[in-house]
């Protein structure tokens, strides 16, 4: 298999050319027959609880893995599989318990066996060594297909390399291709849609992308921070008062695409998954004292829609608003089916764009979909991730 070619398509990411990762590869191990391999994946899949049982609330995480599984199997490999689940800090929650994947993905991938949450062990987020000699211990070769968590320096995707061969799966090796693909060959004009609560989370990724990008759409509550910069009230809305100076110099590069208006709720108001009764109010440039910003409007979702219409590249990470809040969710779902509509290649950045994605039914409609919010925009920031350079630096793939 060697790198994975560039996705197929005339709107191809990563088209002109394919991208030197240098990274090893599972046809550099010949047989497989009787080895039994350990395969760091991303099942971090939200869980919801029915009739007293938990079960998997959506399991595209698992479907990305399974093609590996079964090439691996039907090499004669005995595949051991490893995750983590939530944040249960080093000790034992039912909660988070693999059990409910386990019965998904004996559904979907009979005979790969699954490990008990990582996380149970503090040795995991500690990157322990022994608890990662404990980890392989019994195993021949090791495959990161968890892109999602390699960006962590975590036991299960950093010890491994340093103890048995090592490979990169197919999918995360296609994650890394055509996310550095969006900057190195992409096709212009080059529109990054960028979305979330806080500036200081994205906005060493906003500076990378006002460097690289044509236009840079900023939306959710961190568009807020760039309003104040702009000398515009914003209410009670999310602002890193830290930021505005940074922002300020961002908006000097003539790239960034602001809202123009939202729908914003009064101070007090509940919002979110479980909505509320209060209707929004729908403000222009401006913020009254009292109200928070929640949603870009309508000629806000114009604006993007026309910038988004022109791109030759598109990418997405972050919603435009509280978008599990059917109040609020009007902005992102109306860019997301611009982004869609576009004849542009889309690449989305997981987390809650993907989510979103599948909420409205539109995630065959993108070109690629990341398994990994976080990883995805840190590989974007720094162009190499912890877990992809333990793979390049795994004292077995010498000249491979």
């Amino acid at each position: 298999m060697g790198l994975l070619e560039p996705i197929g398509g005339p709107h191809s990411p990563g088209g002109r050319r394919t991208l030197n990762l240098t990274l090893p590869t599972i046809d550099k191990w010949g047989s497989l027959s009787g080895a039994r391999i350990l395969v760091r994946v991303d099942f971090n899949t939200p869980l919801i609880e029915r009739d007293g049982q938990y079960e998997v609330g959506d399991d595209f995480r698992i479907v990305a893995a399974v093609p590996l599984f079964q090439r691996l199997m039907s090499s004669g490999a005995h595949v051991v599989a490893c995750t983590h689940v939530g944040r249960p800090h080093g000790h034992f929650e039912e909660k988070y318990s693999v059990a409910p994947i386990r019965r998904r993905l004996e559904q979907l991938c009979p005979g790969v066996e699954l490990m008990e949450n990582l996380r149970f062990d503090p040795g995991e987020e500690a990157n322990d060594e022994e608890f990662g000699r404990l980890l392989v211990k019994g195993f021949d070769y090791f495959v990161n297909e968890a892109f999602g968590v390699s960006h962590r320096t975590h036991a299960s995707v950093m010890a491994p390399p340093q103890f048995l061969p090592s490979a990169a799966g197919p999918h995360l090796l296609r994650e890394v291709t055509t996310l550095l693909s969006v900057f190195d060959s992409p096709n212009r004009p080059l529109v990054a849609v960028v979305g979330g609560a806080k500036v200081a989370d994205k906005l060493a990724i906003v500076s990378k992308l006002v460097d690289k990008a044509d236009h840079v759409i900023i939306g959710g509550a961190m568009a807020f921070t760039f309003w104040r910069a702009q000398g515009h009230s914003v209410g009670s809305s999310i602002v890193d008062l830290g930021k505005i100076d940074a922002c300020r110099e961002l908006l000097a590069s003539g790239k960034i695409v602001l809202p123009t208006d939202a729908y914003a709720l009064a101070d007090g108001s509940s919002f979110g998954p479980q909505g509320g009764e209060d209707t929004p109010r729908l403000v222009t440039d401006s913020i009254p004292l009292g109200w928070m910003g929640l949603d870009i409007g309508p000629r806000s979702v114009e604006r993007f829609g026309e910038v988004i219409e022109s791109a030759g590249t598109i990418l997405w990470n972050g919603p435009m608003g509280v978008c599990e809040d059917v109040r609020l969710s009007s902005g992102t779902r109306a860019i997301a089916h611009s982004i869609v509509n576009s004849s542009a290649t889309t690449i989305v950045g997981g987390g809650d764009s993907a989510a979103a994605l599948a909420q409205y039914g539109l995630s065959d409609r993108v070109n690629f979909i990341s398994t990994g919010g976080g990883a995805a925009l840190e590989l974007l920031e720094y162009g190499d991730l912890p877990g992809v350079k333990a793979l390049r630096d795994c004292p077995w793939n010498v000249g491979s």
